[in-house]
């Protein structure tokens, strides 16, 4: 009778201490893919509308490189993201890798022909250039925050990381979130459009020195392009 009683008391004890734990920090069920891929998707088809005069060469080389590498990433993990292999890990970084430095020289070849006087006087093309270089900016950031925070979506569902490189408002006050809140790649795609807008941080503070470094970067590469594509076009517009 003893021996019951210390057992139903741990069992106790780890249900409340179980309780206790916030959502976020519990294991939790495979994410879906679809998000992401969709996220994946526009990115690449705003890569292929940038004009070839701001794209690296062969214009379709990395964005088709990046179709390869979704497909081998939806073999993986058709509806959800359940089994993580070593193969689907590199594939995932290399292919935001991908997007990230094809986009990051676009923007710099637009903010070159802008300072240089090379783009002439077509505000429309400008506009257009520079707000496909601007989405394609939160895409990849958004999906660089969801791969990174905590070890990525598969160590974040296992519940394997206690320390966020990333606090969401609902970490902080889980009374105003449901009991199985957990941050999905939607939630980091909102990060990174508040911080091209703001150029800051808002209601989601970065923790980490990576999650610091990444939103500065991605800060710059959003403030420099839209600046000199908005004052230009407004110079050819007057």
């Amino acid at each position: 009778m003893g021996r019951n009683r210390v057992v139903r008391r741990l069992e106790h004890d780890a249900k409340e201490l179980d309780d206790a734990l916030p959502s976020w920090l519990r294991p939790d069920g495979p994410e879906s893919r679809f998000p992401v891929a969709i996220a994946i998707l526009v990115a690449v088809g705003l890569q292929y509308s940038i004009p070839d005069a701001y794209g690296l060469h062969p214009r379709w080389l990395i964005p088709s490189l990046e179709l390869v590498l979704l497909v081998v990433l939806v073999i993986v993990n058709p509806v959800r993201l359940s089994r993580s292999t070593t193969i689907g890990k590199y594939a995932s970084y290399t292919l935001v890798a991908a997007i990230t430095l094809d986009n990051a020289f676009s923007a710099g070849f637009l903010d070159y022909d802008i300072v240089t006087g090379k783009t002439g006087d077509d505000a429309i093309g400008l506009l257009t250039s520079g707000a496909a270089i601007y989405l394609t900016n939160v895409i990849a950031f958004g999906i660089w925050y969801w791969e990174l925070d905590r070890g990525g979506p598969f160590a974040r569902a296992a519940g394997k990381q206690i320390y966020p490189d990333f606090m969401f408002p609902q970490m902080a006050n889980p009374e105003l979130a449901k009991p199985n809140w957990t941050p999905t790649f939607v939630d980091y795609l909102y990060v990174s459009i508040t911080n091209v807008v703001a150029f800051s941080p808002t209601d989601t503070m970065p923790l980490s020195k990576w999650a610091k470094a990444l939103m500065t970067v991605q800060s710059v590469v959003a403030l420099s392009t839209t600046a000199l594509v908005i004052a230009r076009a407004v110079n050819v517009l007057k």
